[in-house]
């Protein structure tokens, strides 16, 4: 096998020369599934999540969630499930040999062979997604827009959350979410500097809106995510998280931060806290309360627009290869999707073939405008 990357080929010679533990280099990434409808493939995943269920025989099969940087996939082993039921559990790492194939219109895989991976024998860059953006320049944008603060009291509070080393290392690294939208490595950091630069815009022109509070929320609104996820292997929620939610770990730790900023006034406290327990919006989204000054409101519908806006990028992304405009069904916005680009793209016809001349002769050989182009070896339109 041929690796593009110079790291893993200085790697996988070295482990090769000296001996050291094989790293299994992945080929197959579950964004891949498309290409390879209806064949077996080997390659190792992350177990997101595991259930052990009963056939209607009464014998178990194993119900798995796998999981890769490029996406996660269902899988199903009907077969000699006794002999791996305890051999691995969530969060350990696979090498699973089975079929490709569609069910419902979804993808899923048809385990026939599996085995538990050292962590030894992984890259962990594989196994989760991560942001394509600088993240030192995205953090870097939040602190020039706190920088442009009015209000001392909201300024000293953000810019003591961001002089929180630990605070920091795991804001710039953290999920906004563990599936709905911007699951994955950095997505936090990115979901907040597009709804900074969303509720700057929004401000100017709702000019009775006290944009330091709202940057404010924006920045506090998510910010208990660090403490309600776990994302070393796979995306899952903490026991913490579980029990309480990331809304009472923000107002918790902003309790915490507002001991190092003395003179905060009550008032101003109050409106922080309401921001963070309104900004879901409605009471069957979570919320305990629901949005009740200018701030909040704009706030808990920003923040919706940039979740369904993300939502729809990434599965644009996800089905890119798939046939025709519409997209399978997307669970948390309750529907399928059309995609302009590919709706609005001008249909491809083939040309019409030229007519032989009669009788052959010096003519008979097609121009060169007239042979055909094999997919892949056209020009680049």
């Amino acid at each position: 096998m041929a690796y593009s990357d110079p790291a893993r080929v200085l790697q996988h010679s070295l482990n090769s020369q000296y001996g050291y533990t094989h790293i299994f280099m992945k080929d197959f990434y579950i964004c891949d599934c498309a290409r390879h409808e209806n064949k077996v493939i080997t390659s190792t995943f992350v177990v997101v999540a595991k259930q052990i269920k009963p056939k209607k025989t009464g014998e178990p099969y194993l119900a798995l969630t796998l999981g890769d940087r490029s996406g996660q996939l269902e899988a199903k082993m009907w077969d000699n499930v006794d002999d791996v039921l305890e051999a691995f559990e969530q969060d350990d790492f696979l090498k699973v040999k089975g079929l490709i194939n569609k069910y419902k219109q979804r993808f899923q895989l048809t385990i026939h062979k599996l085995r538990k991976l050292a962590d030894s024998e992984i890259e962990f860059d594989d196994y989760l997604p991560k942001t394509a953006k600088d993240v030192d320049a995205q953090w870097q944008t939040l602190t020039d827009f706190v920088a442009t603060f009015q209000n001392a009291h909201l300024q000293a509070l953000v810019q003591a959350f961001m002089s929180d080393p630990e605070i920091a290392a795991a804001y710039r690294s953290a999920p906004a979410a563990k599936t709905l939208h911007h699951a994955y490595i950095g997505g936090l950091l990115d979901h907040v500097v597009s709804l900074f630069r969303s509720c700057d815009l929004v401000c100017r022109n709702y000019p009775q809106i006290n944009r330091d509070l709202l940057l404010t929320g924006a920045f506090l609104h998510d910010i208990g995510k660090i403490h309600e996820l776990t994302f070393k292997r796979s995306f899952s929620y903490t026991t913490k998280g579980q029990l309480l939610g990331h809304m009472v770990i923000e107002l918790e730790m902003l309790q915490a931060k507002l001991a190092s900023v003395p003179g905060f006034p009550d008032e101003l406290k109050t409106m922080v806290e309401h921001l963070i327990i309104s900004h879901h919006g409605e009471y069957e989204f979570g919320s305990p309360k629901l949005p009740m000054f200018p701030e909040a409101l704009m706030l808990h519908y920003l923040d919706d627009l940039d979740s369904k806006m993300e939502a729809m990028r990434a599965q644009f992304e996800r089905e890119a290869v798939a046939d025709g405009p519409w997209t399978s069904y997307n669970a948390s916005l309750g529907r399928p999707l059309l995609n302009p680009e590919k709706y609005l793209a001008p249909a491809k016809s083939a040309a019409p073939a030229a007519a032989a001349p009669r009788n052959g002769g010096p003519d008979s050989n097609p121009s060169p405008a007239e042979i055909p182009v094999l997919p892949g070896l056209g020009p680049r339109a």
